[in-house]
C-alpha cells in the first residue's frame, strides 16, 4: 500500500506531499488541482511502460506542464503586501514524482535537455530527459536504504554486501530504469516494483455515449480486468458470475435497481447486456440503458473484479449518476477497499456522504489553491509525510 505521494513542478502542484490510507477520497473545488493529482498518478504509472515523455509530450510538452509561478511564495506576497511577481531561478527546471510503501519507495526527475548536448541538433530537442531515478527500501529516502540509483545515463545497484555494482548498460534519456532494467537476478527489487506499478489501474474513460462499445455485442473471452473504456463489459460480468463474487454483483444491481436482473446474452461467442426490470415485458439491453445506468453497471465490473490491483485509481465515477445510485456506487468503493488501495477523485459531496454512512475509514483529502498553489487544506509542513527527493548530483 502506498502510504506517501509526492509531487513537485507539475502544473499547480508546487509541492505536494500526500499522505495515502487504504481509502482515499481527494476532492476540492473546480480548478483545486484534482486533475492534476490524477495524471500525476498516471505519469508515475506510464514510468513503468517508459511512457512517461510521451504522456507528458500529449500534455504540451514539459514547459507547458511544469509550475509556471515563481519558484518560492514568501510571507508577504501570501499575506497580500507584495505582488507575485517573477524571479530569477537559482536551479534547473525540474519535474519530480515519487511514493513510498512500506516495503519499497521511487522517485523520478525530469529536466530539460543540456542545450549544448547531442540532442540539441534533433528534431526531439523539447523531449524532456529523465535526470535521475531511484528506488529505495521502506517508505522514506534514506543513502543507507537506498537499492538502485540513476543518475543521467548511469544506473548503479546495491550488493548484498553494502557495495555498488555499476551497470554496463548505458540508458537513454528518455528510458526510465523501471521500464528497461528487468534483470530478476541483479535487480529482483527494480522488477518487482516495475510490475507492481504496471498493475495499476486506472477508470476515468469509461464510454457511455451513443456509440460506446459497451451498448453492442462484442465477442467474449474470460474478463477478469474491465477494459479501460469498458468495451468489454459484457463479458467482465460474465466473468464475475462464474469465477468472481456473483453475489456482491446481484446485490450491486438491486440496491441500485430494486427488483431488477442482470442478464448477459450469448450468441455465437457474442456477449450481450441486459437488464430485466420489474413491469417490463423484455429486458432492455445496452443500447437502450441511460448514460447513468450503463456507468453504474460499467463500476460494478470495475470494483467486483476477481482480479483486484494492488492500486485502483477512480476519476469523477459520480458522473453522470442520479444522486439515488450514489449509496450503491459507495457500497461497491468500500467492498473493494477490502482487496485493493483505492484513490477516488470526486468533487461530490453526496458521495462522500455516502461513503460516511458505509461507516468507511475514509483519508478525505481537501485540495485548495491559494495563488495558482495547490495545497491540502490544513496541512502544515509539520503535518506532512516524511520526504526526500534524490539529489540531481
Amino acid at each position: 500500500m502506498l502510504n506517501v505521494l509526492a509531487v513537485e513542478g507539475y502544473r499547480s502542484l508546487r509541492r505536494l506531499i500526500l499522505p495515502l490510507d487504504r481509502l482515499n477520497v481527494i476532492t476540492g473545488a473546480n480548478g483545486s488541482g484534482k486533475s492534476s493529482l490524477y495524471r500525476a498518478l498516471r505519469l508515475l504509472a506510464d514510468s513503468a511502460r517508459n511512457g512517461a515523455v510521451a504522456a507528458l509530450a500529449r500534455e504540451g510538452g514539459l514547459q507547458s506542464t511544469m509550475w509556471a509561478g515563481p519558484p518560492t511564495i514568501g510571507r508577504a506576497v501570501r499575506e497580500g503586501h507584495h505582488p507575485v511577481q517573477g524571479t530569477v531561478a537559482t536551479g534547473p527546471a525540474s519535474l519530480k514524482l515519487g511514493f513510498g510503501a512500506d516495503d519499497f519507495g521511487y522517485a523520478i526527475d525530469l529536466g530539460l535537455p543540456v542545450s549544448n548536448g547531442p540532442v540539441a541538433a534533433s528534431a526531439f530537442a523539447l523531449d524532456p530527459e529523465i535526470k535521475v531515478e531511484a528506488v529505495w527500501a521502506g517508505p522514506a529516502l534514506r543513502p543507507s536504504t537506498v537499492l538502485a540509483q540513476r543518475h543521467g545515463s548511469t544506473v548503479q545497484l546495491r550488493d548484498p554486501d553494502g557495495g555498488w555494482h555499476r551497470l554496463l548498460e548505458v540508458l537513454r534519456p528518455f528510458d526510465s530504469m523501471l521500464g528497461e532494467l528487468a534483470d530478476p537476478r541483479h535487480a529482483p527489487e527494480l522488477m518487482q516494483l516495475r510490475e507492481r506499478v504496471r498493475a495499476w489501474r486506472f477508470y476515468d474513460h469509461l464510454r457511455t455515449d451513443a456509440a460506446a462499445p459497451a451498448r453492442l455485442p462484442q465477442l467474449g473471452t474470460r474478463t477478469a480486468v474491465l477494459a479501460h473504456d469498458g468495451a468489454d463489459l459484457p463479458a467482465a460480468l460474465q466473468t464475475i458470475r462464474e469465477i468472481g463474487d456473483h453475489e456482491a454483483l446481484d446485490t450491486a444491481v438491486d440496491l441500485a435497481f430494486p427488483d431488477s436482473r442482470l442478464e448477459i446474452g450469448t450468441d455465437g461467442g457474442r456477449f450481450e447486456l441486459r437488464l430485466r426490470q420489474p413491469g417490463m415485458l423484455r429486458p432492455l439491453t445496452a443500447a437502450e440503458l441511460s448514460d447513468g445506468t450503463l456507468r453504474y453497471l460499467l463500476l460494478a465490473a470495475a470494483l467486483l473484479t476477481p482480479r483486484p490491483p494492488q492500486l485502483m485509481v477512480l476519476n469523477e465515477p459520480e458522473t453522470s449518476l442520479h444522486p439515488d445510485l450514489l449509496p450503491a456506487l459507495a457500497q461497491l468503493v468500500v467492498r473493494a477497499a477490502d482487496h485493493s488501495q483505492i484513490v477516488l477523485v470526486s468533487h461530490s459531496r453526496a458521495l462522500i456522504s455516502a461513503l460516511d454512512r458505509a461507516e468507511a475509514d475514509v483519508n478525505a483529502v481537501e485540495l485548495v489553491k491559494e495563488l495558482g498553489q495547490t495545497t491540502v487544506e490544513g496541512q502544515g509542513r509539520l503535518d506532512e509525510p516524511r520526504w526526500h527527493w534524490p539529489a540531481r548530483s
